[in-house]
Formats: C-alpha cells, structure tokens, sequence
C-alpha cells in the first residue's frame, strides 16, 4: 500500500514537472542561485578559522595578499554579495517558474471546464469547482515555489556543509550520519499523515465556497423564508471543519519538528563529546570552524523536513486538479459540418434514461417538425419535454433512437457546428456582469453590429424598457440580470436567440416567467420569429400553443396525444381537460387584473 502510495506521488510529480518544462531556463537559472547560496555556508564556517588565526597571529599570515586584519572582513562583504546574488537569482526566478505553471494550471483547469459534459456538472457542486481552481491550485503554488525552494536551497546547504565536514574530519562526520536513518523514518511517516489531512482540508474548503455561494446566489430565498440561521449554522459548521482539519496538520507538524529537531541536537551534543575528547593534532579554529558548520546543519535540515507538509498538499491538491483534467470530454464523434440546414426536424423511435439510472424518461418518441412549421410539447412537469430539447443539441448523449436535423442524424454533426444551428431559450435565464448589448451578442455573436442588436431587442420587445435605462444598450445588468425583473430576463434571452437566427429555435418554458402583459408583447414576437424558422416550443400555458402546427401532450416519457389545436380539443380527451382548467384560470385572472 504504502509503495502504491510512493508510485502515486512520483506519477503525480513527474507530472507537474511537465509544466514546469515550457520554463526550464528560469528554473536552471533559479538552481543556479541557489547553488551559490548554498555553498557560502561553509565559507562562513571555515572563515571562522581563519579569524581565530587572525586573532591569535594577527600580522603573521597572509590572505588575499593582505594581512588577516584587513582580509577577513574583507571576505565577509565578498561572502555576502556572493550569497546575496544567489538568493535574488534562485527566489526571482523560481517564482516566475511557480507563477507561470499555477497559471497555466488555472487556464487548463478552466478550458477543461468548458469541455466537460453535462453530468459532470450535474454530479459536482459548484463550490468545489471553484475550489478547485482558486484554493488547491494555491496548494500546488506552495509545492511549486515555497517546497522546492526549500528542498534545492536548504538540500544543497546540508550537501555542501557535509562535503565541508568530511573534508575537515571525516571520522567525526560519520557519526553524524548515523542519525539520517532516524531522520528518514520520521519524515516518511509524517508524510503520509500529512498527505491524508491535506485531502481532508481541501473537500472541507470546498463545503465552505460551496455553501457561500449557493447562500449569495439565493440570497433572495433565504431571506424570504428565513433562512438566515440556517445558512449561518450551516457556514459556521463548514467553516469550523475546515479550521479544525488544518488545526490538525499544525498539530501534526508541531509535534513532528520538535522531535526531529531533539534527534539532531542528540547527535550533535555526541559531537561535541567528540570533539572535546578526540580532538587529535587539530587545531583551535579548525574545531571551532567544525563545530560551525555542524551548527549550521539542524537549521536546513529543519526546513527540510517541515517542507514535506507543503510538498504533500501540494500533491494533494495536483492530485485533484490531474482528476478534473482526466475526465472524459463531452463526446463528440461527429465529422459533417453544414453552413446553413433548413431546419428540418424528426425524432424517431428515441427512448433515454440518465446515466447511473434505470428509469426511462422517454420512452419511444417519435414526430417530425417540417422546416418553419412550430411543433409544442405540453404535459405535467417530469414528463420528459425538457429532456428533450436538451437531447437535440446533445447536451446529453442518447443511445436508442435517431433525432435527425435535415436528414441527417445529430451525432454526426461536429457539436459546435450542430449548436450553431440551434437557439435556445429556456426557463432559467443566464445573463452576465455586462452589458445589456454584450448579452444580446454574446459567444459567437459578439461584435455584430448594433443595428441588428437592436432590431432583436425591438423584435422581442425588449427595447421599450432597454431604451428607458439609465445608459440604455451600455446598462449593466447586473450578476445574472439580478438589475432585471424576470420577464426582462426572457425577452433579452430571447433577443440574444433572434439574433442567433438559427433555423432550429427551442423555447423551453420560454414565457414562463413573463406577466400577462409581456406575455402578449413575446407572443407578436414569437409569430415574427417563427416564420421560416422550425420551432419547438415547450410549454405549461395553453394559450402560447394554440397555434401550433401539431401539438404533443407527454406524460411520463411518452406521447399520449397528438394533433392541432382543434383536433385535440374535438378528441376531448386530455388535452381537452388541460385546455378547460387553463381556460379557467386565465379568466380568473383577467378578472382579477379588471378589478384591481
């Protein structure tokens, strides 16, 4: 288990040197600093010595060409620029190596987003997407730069300070050796714990995004409902998960130094004994510059082993960044791309059930929508008319059954030029932090011309209230149009699918959220946009169908009625019933409108 482990980490090492490669001549500059760094350690042990000889025949020997007086501190200013060169150039340039492979890792994790299919999103809350990106990708930032700061800098300090030691006295040093075993043992163990609580930190990180964002998004609710001490309770407890997991690895780590820091001062008061009993023929600053260098030892090994908690959320936190990058793309197997398709639209024999599920939720639907005719879906929630329109641009892959746009089957169209195809326009309403313009021509239709912006919004009667804002097309919305009354929202997302003018609009519940009043405004809209444009339209209102050049009724999963308006009505069965009850209520309402 444990050599599984070690594998795991190395795969996820060699790994995250991949990006550290595009950067190789800044990360060779960095070791170059450090080296020299390192090696003005023993300099400054072994100066040392020669000020004690200064000390003891100050004019007797030479260094440098000038007497001990004036060279040692001579020596000093030359160490510290020497070492001072060292330090800017490993720091500097490791950072830039550090920042660039976070920001790549950012961007790859965030172009992959984009590229996942549907489920994924469905079976991973946003919070810990978000995570993700910002919170573990800093874990990883740490690895990068603090870690491998550490293990170059301090690991070359302790190599140059044992060269320095063996070639003082080599017999001394090899007792110090005998504690690095006692060393290893420690460092591997608290790897592992570290590792494990790494993981458990960064899931508790993401309860706690997840919640304040799911908190800020429906901040409306939870007032409405008071929600409020719910929401507290709930951040609250994920927020202290969170402080007590890391409050855990602190622990861990501050038993751990203590005990490695006692095993080397161990060896090196068994040192000391040596030195003061078998000192042999050496000399008073030789001993002394020996002495030195050992002490400077415990400080880097220290470091050394108190990088491995960083270095292990650093693995913990590449570990779920490679997971989200291994996952499999949305499929796309289609080959044929098409300029323009006509818009003709036929479902054949097509059954679905979600993935990890056994419940078909269409079962055997089959109709054909000829180019411009206006085909509506009406049934109770859950009879399948969303899933549907979320099949026709693949949002979700189908195995039994065919949907064929212009003859040819929807899985052999590449899927952004199937999409291109397709307006959609549904029940939630996505807008953006911009403006009221920048949401109408969005993704592909960004920079098209403001005359056709705003003939869209004029034809989904969105310019009326557009016009009557503050900068009217510049106007901020808003995060997610929250500036917006809801039925604003819609005619703007149907202003952005008017000037898609794809051959295939859907509207899933497109009118929904619109008053009586907006109602009537999108349904003259709706008729322009039809004409010449295949139109599938998934509604609760009866009124907005009425029209349609054939009408399903779905109920759980299947098509129980079909026809015209008239038809169904003289079938008098449950569209016939539907229509009666949505009759009633619109009246009522009128009713209640004349009234007040």
């Amino acid at each position: 288990m444990a050599n599984s482990d070690q594998q795991s980490s190395m795969k996820i090492y060699l790994r995250l040197l991949k990006y550290v490669l595009p950067y190789w001549g800044a990360f060779a500059l960095s070791i170059v600093g450090f080296v020299l760094f390192a090696s003005s350690q023993p300099m400054l042990a072994d100066m040392l010595k020669h000020f004690l000889d200064a000390l003891q025949k100050p004019n007797d020997t030479k260094f440098l060409g000038v007497s001990l007086v004036l060279g040692v501190p001579l020596l000093i200013v030359l160490i510290a620029v020497y070492q001072g060169i060292g330090s800017f150039l490993g720091n500097y340039y490791l950072a830039k190596v550090a920042r660039g492979v976070v920001h790549d890792l950012r961007c790859a994790l965030f172009d992959n987003l984009l590229t996942l299919p549907n489920r994924y999103f469905d079976n991973n809350n946003s919070g810990h997407l978000i995570s993700r990106i910002t919170y573990n990708v800093t874990m990883v930032t740490g690895a990068a730069t603090d870690a491998i700061k550490v293990v170059i800098r301090e690991g070359l300090t302790v190599v140059f300070l044992f060269g320095y030691l063996l070639y003082s006295n080599w017999k001394m040093t090899l007792v110090l050796l005998a504690i690095l075993p006692v060393i290893a043992i420690l460092v591997s163990s608290a790897s592992k714990k570290f590792r494990k609580q790494s993981k458990k930190i960064q899931v508790a990180m993401g309860d706690v995004t997840h919640v304040a964002s799911e908190t800020i998004q429906g901040y409306r609710v939870v007032r409405s409902f008071g929600g409020e001490t719910y929401e507290i309770e709930r951040f609250h407890k994920a927020s202290a998960d969170n402080m007590n997991r890391s409050l855990g690895m602190t622990r861990t780590q501050s038993i751990y130094t203590p005990m490695l820091q006692l095993v080397i001062y161990i060896g090196m008061a068994v040192l000391m004994y040596l030195v003061l009993y078998l000192r042999g023929d050496a000399s008073a600053g030789e001993l002394v510059a020996y002495i030195t260098a050992a002490g400077l030892l415990p400080k880097p090994i220290r470091q050394l082993s108190e990088v491995s908690a960083t270095i292990q959320k650093g693995l913990a936190g590449a570990e779920s960044i490679f997971e989200q990058l291994d996952e499999e793309p949305e499929v796309d197997t289609g080959t044929k791309e098409m300029v323009r398709v006509s818009g003709r639209l036929e479902v054949r024999n097509l059954s679905f059930q979600y993935p990890g599920t056994e419940k078909l939720v269409l079962n055997d639907i089959s109709f054909t929508a000829e180019e411009g005719q206006m085909v509506a879906l009406v049934g109770r929630s859950g009879s399948g008319k969303s899933t549907l329109a979320n099949l026709i641009p693949r949002f979700y892959h189908h195995d039994k059954g065919q949907i064929l746009l212009d003859g040819m089957d929807v899985e052999e169209y590449k899927l952004t030029n199937l999409r291109r195809h397709i307006a959609l326009v549904t029940q939630q309403v996505t807008l953006f932090n911009d403006s009221v313009t920048n949401n109408i021509a969005y993704g592909d239709l960004a920079g098209a011309p403001f005359e056709d912006v705003r003939k869209a919004a004029e034809d989904a009667y969105a310019a009326e209230f557009i016009e009557q804002m503050p900068q009217g097309y510049d106007t901020l919305v808003g995060e997610n149009g929250v500036l917006l009354s809801g039925g604003q929202r819609q005619r703007l997302a149907i202003a952005r699918a008017l000037l898609k003018n794809a051959p295939l609009l859907i509207l899933d519940e497109a009118t929904s959220a619109l008053d009586t009043e907006s109602e009537r405004h999108i349904q003259a809209a709706l008729e322009q946009v039809m004409k010449g444009r295949t139109t599938l339209v998934i509604a609760h209102r009866l009124s907005t169908i009425e029209k349609a050049d054939l009408i399903l009724l779905m109920d759980q999963g299947r098509i129980v009625e079909r026809g015209t308006h008239a038809e169904l009505l003289a079938l008098n069965g449950h569209y016939a019933r539907l229509h009666e009850k949505d009759f009633v209520e619109s009246t009522d309402e009128a009713m209640t409108e004349s009234h007040v």
